[in-house]
């Protein structure tokens, strides 16, 4: 069985015109896992290759509900509200911790649910050639279901109902995954679309500007960047994309001030400084996800909000998602 597969990653995009070719899936709003159950052990890996099945116990499970059996599934773990619906602020409480204790602590008022998408391994038949059509009936087939897990169905050539449907309830968007299309590990090769019902984007933290009144003492707004490559070629350099300054609560603002702090730095890591004369820089190493409404035309985000930091991402990876 394969130690590690990158997990297949989707492009923003919009509803592909040709419907009847796609299976449509929700977006759920939580973190990647691919899951390896071996004989009654699991582990899980991150996005960022990190073993984080100790994180969340509940899971563990999982393995033991396919006694005898060897597969690699693919997924995502979120944290549900009481009206059923996936919230990754929510998610945040459980994200980064380490001790035993306090896993259990938040565990018991925020219990994590694996929602499974792929099958990419079975019984020593390694499924990556598969059409996406084929796995989804092998992985129905299985129809691996528990206390800490799901598995919900795809639609075929469904996509506007689905996406209106997503809207409606107040879900981040939809999936679309060619029925014919291998899964391509590592790779975001437009075989998988995401269509969002808000823009979103995951952005480096290299800085932030110091508070004022009620924020006196600590951070004002975050300064954020993404890699991309300049016009002549060579090295990726950060971009900057703006400052953030909404969507924190104060216990947001008190651990974001925590782990900056050691990260600070004289340099801007920008590959242009930002005209922004009290800014304080940082490393650019944490990753976190923002909700804004548009690009502005100096390519800097429009009203933008922050949704939660993502350890499960690596901040050399972080690039600007194309908008349709």
């Amino acid at each position: 069985m394969p130690e590690n597969i990158p997990p297949m990653l989707a492009k923003a995009g919009a509803l592909p015109a040709d419907g009847a070719a796609w299976g449509f899936e929700i977006k759920w709003d939580g973190i990647r896992a691919v899951a390896y159950l071996d004989k009654g052990q699991l582990r899980l890996q991150s996005r960022n290759r990190k073993d984080i099945a100790a994180q969340y116990p509940e899971l563990a499970a999982l393995a033991s509900s396919l006694p005898g059996r060897r597969l690699i599934l693919d997924g995502e773990i979120v944290a549900l509200g009481a009206d059923g619906r996936p919230s990754f602020a929510r998610l945040q409480h459980r994200m980064g911790l380490s001790s035993p204790r306090a896993i259990a602590e938040v565990g018991r008022n925020v219990p994590a649910t694996y929602i499974i998408f792929d099958i990419l391994y079975l019984d020593g038949r390694l499924l990556l050639a598969e059409p996406y059509n084929e796995r989804r009936r092998i992985l129905e087939d299985l129809s691996p279901a528990g206390p800490a897990w799901q598995t919900p169905a795809h639609k075929r050539g469904d996509g506007p109902d689905m996406l209106a449907a997503s809207r409606a309830v107040g879900l981040e968007g939809i999936l679309a995954k060619r029925l014919d299309s291998e899964y391509e590990a590592g790779k975001r090769s437009g075989a998988w679309l995401k269509i969002k019902n808000q823009r979103r984007q995951e952005l480096v933290i290299a800085g932030w500007m110091p508070g004022r009144g009620r924020r006196r003492g600590t951070i004002g707004a975050l300064l954020v960047g993404y890699w991309r490559r300049p016009p002549g070629g060579g090295e990726p350099v950060l971009a900057y994309a703006g400052k953030v300054g909404t969507g924190f609560s104060d216990r947001t603002l008190a651990d974001l001030a925590a782990r900056l702090a050691p990260l600070r730095r004289d340099a801007s890591p920008f590959a242009v400084r930002p005209p922004l004369a009290d800014a304080v820089f940082a490393a650019p190493v944490l990753v976190g996800e923002f909700e804004f409404t548009e690009w502005t035309p100096n390519d800097t985000l429009r009203h933008p909000s922050f949704k939660g930091l993502r350890p499960d991402k690596d901040a050399g990876e972080v690039v600007r998602e194309p908008t349709p």
